[in-house]
């Protein structure tokens, strides 16, 4: 079967299309037919020096996939051969979903609705499931006050959804040209951190403290954004901030760190969500599987607009 393999780290031209074994479902596995596969920030990462989470080469990156179920390991009751499904393979060290077939375990499968294409599916385990997991660990109740910097990304663009059907009130930060996107998808408000100062900003619009912070950014940004979250208020990150951890103990501020792994209650959470029409997936790009090497280009630079699919063909 075709796949991308990455012989070695490096830049985007490491992606090559080539030749590998199909793989078998042992077990309690299934075996998909992959029609879409989606990048993820992550998969850029893995494929420049992917050491710090013990993948080593050659590998076949990518973790969000849909397609049908073609084969079934022993003992697998559901889903069953010729079920349009949804997976995201085991994080960090599965990867494989750059491929035309891919192995998983039938328990981290969900099966989607007819209504939901391949498109939507594929984008969503990943990034959907991060912001689900960032917002189940704020436990923010409804009425509250979130300040989400990065909300133009894949994360938090399905943030926004899940926040407003939660009834929670979020500022979402990005530059100005994502203002209405953001908005459509749920931000009550927006701040353009390119020229505005995002504590002075979300303080006056969300006309006090914000209770909690998700910053899906990492970096310094958060540093700017403190001043808003109010004493005893949370703060979700799924990347490494630039933080001064005595400002946490003297604001009694609680830190989650957010790096989800393959799970299937909540892959199957989110597969009725886009069923019910609750939530959708953006993308902004569908390539070829040949053409990885174009999308990882596109997803390094980043302010895309939605999600980068890779579609297989099948």
């Amino acid at each position: 079967m075709k796949a991308i393999v990455v012989s070695e780290f490096g830049g985007p031209e490491q992606l090559v299309l080539g030749e590998v074994s199909e793989p078998r479902p042992g077990p309690g596995q299934v075996r998909i037919a992959v029609a879409v596969a989606a990048t993820n920030p992550v998969d850029a990462g893995l494929r420049t020096d992917g050491r710090w989470a013990g993948v080593t080469v050659p590998f076949v990156p990518g973790y969000d996939v849909a397609g049908v179920v073609d084969a079934v390991g022993a003992d697998v009751r559901e889903p069953a051969v010729g079920d349009r499904v949804m997976a995201m393979t085991p994080f960090p060290r599965g990867g494989g979903g750059y491929a035309e077939s891919v192995v998983v375990e039938a328990s981290a499968v969900a099966v989607i609705a007819p209504e939901v294409g391949f498109q939507d599916a594929a984008a969503t385990p990943l990034a959907g499931g991060t912001a689900l997991e960032v917002l189940d660990r704020l436990s923010c109740a409804p009425g509250s006050r979130l300040l989400v910097l990065g909300a133009s990304g894949g994360v938090g663009l399905f943030l926004l959804q899940l926040a407003r059907a939660r009834g929670i009130s979020t500022i979402a930060v990005g530059r100005s040209a994502r203002h209405p996107q953001m908005s459509e998808l749920g931000a009550a408000a927006c701040v353009d951190y390119t020229r505005e100062d995002i504590a002075e900003r979300a303080l006056a619009l969300a006309d006090g403290p914000v209770d909690a912070i998700a910053d899906l950014v990492g970096g310094p940004t958060l540093n700017r954004a403190l001043p808003a979250l109010r004493p005893g208020g949370a703060i979700a990150a799924i990347q490494t901030p630039e933080l001064d951890l005595d400002l946490l103990l003297d604001n009694n501020w609680t830190l989650h760190g957010v790096l989800v792994h393959d799970d299937g209650p909540r892959l199957r959470r989110l597969a009725a969500l886009l069923a019910d029409g609750s939530l959708r997936a953006v993308v902004s790009h569908l390539f070829p599987l040949a053409d990885a090497a174009r999308a990882h280009e596109l997803l390094q630079r980043g302010g895309s607009g939605g999600k980068i699919l890779l579609e297989t063909g099948r």
